[in-house]
């Protein structure tokens, strides 16, 4: 397979989305709740931006999304960020590095915005950690979802941060894990961690 092409995402796109979605959802058991309306999930909240990858016949084989999070009324301004969710590749378009280059259109929309970013990650998602790590997010914490796996029994995430990147500097990535604990994430009401790219 030629390496699909990523490019931002259509309304048109969203049945290719969810048909993906759910061959992902088939092998890796991403989402970990299949979502009652899956159309829906990927739509909302309603994200920043959104990215699918097409391959040469045009199918929906990855996708990503962000989506901004509001600054908390009661706290002091905080760096502008937004959190990743919905990224997956579908298994027979994995190895073509589609995982790090939705990861980078995400961080240029990021980059170009002053905007930090985070995404959640069930534990146990040992490709998709290692992937985020390698790509400079750093894990900074670790928490109980507030909503269950399929037979009830509790869901622990582990937390990740990127920071924004100025302009021809090389900033390590720093914590906004205080902002990011104290808000309801789009993926964690939806039953899900944010990926399935191994």
């Amino acid at each position: 397979m030629n390496r699909p092409a990523v490019r931002r995402r259509r309304a048109t796109d969203l049945d290719g989305c969810v048909a993906a979605l759910a061959e992902v959802h088939r092998v890796d058991g991403y989402p970990l709740n299949w979502p009652a309306d899956p159309h829906r999930w990927l739509r909302e909240p309603h994200p920043a931006r959104a990215w699918v990858a097409v391959d040469a016949d045009a199918a929906v084989v990855g996708h990503v999304a962000v989506h901004r999070i509001p600054d908390q009324v009661d706290g002091p301004p905080g760096r502008p960020t937004a959190e990743v969710a919905r990224l997956f590749v579908v298994p027979k378009a994995r190895g073509l590095a589609l995982g790090s280059a939705l990861l980078d259109r995400a961080r240029q929309w990021a980059d170009k915005r002053a905007t930090d970013l985070v995404l959640e990650l069930a534990v146990g998602g040992t490709a998709a950690a290692a992937l985020y790590e390698r790509a400079g997010w750093r894990c900074v914490g670790t928490s109980t979802a507030p909503w269950a796996a399929p037979d009830g029994s509790p869901v622990s995430l582990r937390h990740y941060t990127l920071r924004h990147r100025a302009p021809g500097s090389d900033v390590a990535p720093a914590s906004t894990a205080r902002r990011r604990a104290s808000r309801p994430a789009a993926s964690r009401s939806s039953g899900g961690s944010s990926t399935s790219i191994s």
